[in-house]
């Protein structure tokens, strides 16, 4: 999260966002920085106008975001869950055959 608010941040001082310059601000708030990530993050941002996505509504802004692969679903995650439930069901009524 870290890392996107620095490049906000740079965003709205006007200033290009590269990756030097997302590890100085970094840098500067004490963040210890990983280089895989700053390439990723400039690189994610090369094409997208900030300015446009920080004036879209949230509304819109959610599936775009899912769209691009942003954010998984919360369908998806609600599946994962019910499928994690579901096997601690089974694991229980397997114990519980042995016992019962």
């Amino acid at each position: 999260m870290e890392y996107i608010h620095a490049a906000l941040l740079l965003h709205k001082a006007g200033k290009k966002i590269t990756e030097a310059s997302l590890k100085k601000v970094l840098d500067a708030a004490g963040v210890k920085t990983d280089e895989a990530r700053l390439k990723a993050l400039v690189s994610a941002l090369k094409d997208v106008d900030i300015e446009q996505a920080i004036s879209m509504p949230v509304a819109a802004a959610a599936p775009a975001a899912a769209a691009a692969g942003g954010a998984p679903a919360a369908k998806e995650d609600k599946k994962e869950e019910q499928e994690d439930e579901k096997k601690e069901e089974d694991a229980a009524a397997g114990l519980a055959a042995l016992f019962g």
